[in-house]
């Protein structure tokens, strides 16, 4: 379990269904965009019968186990939506993304949600000179789309005075990220939309799911019968021979430390709440908790063939001491502090990273996904843009280039399996040679151009 999970109050579960049922929305997956398209829906016409289905307990993914952060990104910078869609699609996107971390923080201060929301803004560091060129293209690119306002981009003494983090030479602060308690939010977030009229069946796994004239979940329980099907289990929906290709459970792992002590925290500089994290491709992010601990988290465990999502998967040793390993080598002075926690879960990689937000009333069925691990904000602006979709209305959202959006499937296994490993692989070569060489990749490389995004 998370220690996100684990300090989130009490975790006993709601009764699951019993026996088939009728209602009007029918939600596979108790996290956030599940719980976030409720709470919208409820917002729109507050008689709707909402029935949400979850296998598990509500946060039980990803929604109760990520990084605490909530931040204004897509797994698709701004420069690749302009490359694909334009300038202005890319600036449409990114301020969307933006106002829904602004949304979460207002949703819990009006509800009294004690999710410890703080706005503390990201740093992305270049730790060593072989990063400064991707911390540059990622200002220049900013600044070209018109998107650098509130942001900085800061030199390493500049940096020094919020953080000491070992070899690093600059960073860009983004003012447009928040933390969270995600085990915090996500049960909080549920009791809202119960106490909003919904219906949450915990323990109650989706065996099926049907389209057309008659939507409905087929679960160990019974069936629930809908106008429609809201599918919003991320991760999870690997399982469903319906999307099994759609998405990629690819496994993020994190280590947290023992509260540290005032000199430690002196010692590194790190006085602010902000989120860090480097440039590598095989990603690294770290968070403060409010109890003064460091998450770290990153990528490395291995892909398992046929998309296998199996509790066992959510840990990695060999992962899990290299993180720990990490956070000593970003921060030598912290070496000898304990770790009191380790756990991972799967995220949804789409084949072009690109999430999906989709309505179709002529099957019946709605899905949001493939949020690469940044869900924490998207799945407030899916959720919106669900709700106003179901409920026969439009938003202002609705041309942004993931609305709609039908992704290329993964390639069928062995395919995938070979692909997917090779790559992890080589995203950890190329990591390693710029580290060991002082020199950045070049960026024309197979696996550069691949993993490009």
């Amino acid at each position: 379990m998370s220690f996100w999970l684990s300090t989130a109050g009490d975790l006993t579960p709601r009764p699951p269904l019993d026996g088939s049922t009728d209602a009007d929305v029918a939600i596979l997956g108790a996290g956030y965009t599940g719980l976030w398209t409720a709470w919208y829906l409820l917002r729109r016409e507050p008689g709707l019968r909402v029935a949400i289905c979850e296998q598990e307990v509500a946060g039980f993914g990803a929604s109760g186990r990520n990084g605490a952060w909530c931040v204004a990104n897509l797994g698709v910078s701004p420069g690749e939506l302009a490359r694909r869609y334009g300038r202005d699609a890319a600036r449409r996107t990114t301020f969307a993304l933006r106002a829904a971390v602004d949304e979460i923080g207002g949703v819990c201060a009006a509800e009294g949600l004690d999710a410890g929301y703080r706005k503390d803004g990201l740093l992305r560091i270049a730790r060593g000179a072989h990063e400064l060129p991707a911390l540059r293209a990622g200002w220049d690119e900013r600044d070209g789309l018109g998107l650098a306002e509130g942001c900085a981009l800061l030199d390493a003494g500049e940096l020094a005075g919020r953080v000491r983090v070992a070899d690093a030479r600059g960073a860009m602060f983004d003012p447009h990220c928040a933390t969270v308690h995600p085990g915090r939010l996500v049960r909080g977030l549920a009791g809202l939309v119960e106490r909003a009229g919904a219906t949450i069946y915990e323990g109650t796994r989706v065996t099926g799911i049907d389209a057309g004239p008659r939507p409905a979940l087929r679960t160990c329980r019974g069936t629930v019968r809908a106008g429609t099907v809201v599918l919003a289990g991320e991760a999870y929906l690997a399982r469903q021979s319906r999307l099994h290709r759609h998405v990629l459970p690819l496994y993020s792992l994190v280590v947290l430390t023992e509260p540290l002590p005032d000199a430690r925290w002196s010692a590194i500089g790190w006085a602010r709440g902000e989120c860090l994290s480097s440039h590598r491709y095989t990603v690294d992010y770290l968070s403060r908790t409010a109890d003064g601990r460091i998450l770290f988290g990153g990528r490395g465990a291995p892909y398992h063939y046929g998309s296998r999502v199996r509790p066992e998967h959510d840990r990695h040793a060999g992962t899990h001491a290299h993180l720990r390993d990490a956070l000593f080598d970003w921060f030598p002075p912290l070496r000898g502090i304990g770790f009191t926690h380790a756990w991972g879960g799967p995220l949804a990689m789409p084949r072009d990273w690109l999430p999906t937000v989709a309505h179709n009333p002529r099957t019946g069925l709605a899905a949001a996904f493939g949020y690469t691990g940044q869900g924490v904000a998207t799945a407030n602006l899916a959720g919106r843009i669900l709700a106003a979709r179901i409920t026969g209305g439009t938003s202002e959202f609705d041309d942004l280039p993931f609305v709609g959006h039908r992704p290329r499937r993964w390639e069928p296994e062995p395919v995938r399996w070979v692909a997917v490993r090779l790559m992890q692989r080589a995203a950890a070569r190329l990591d390693a040679r710029a580290r060991r060489t002082g020199r950045a990749p070049t960026g024309r490389s197979l696996p550069e151009r691949l993993l490009r995004h």
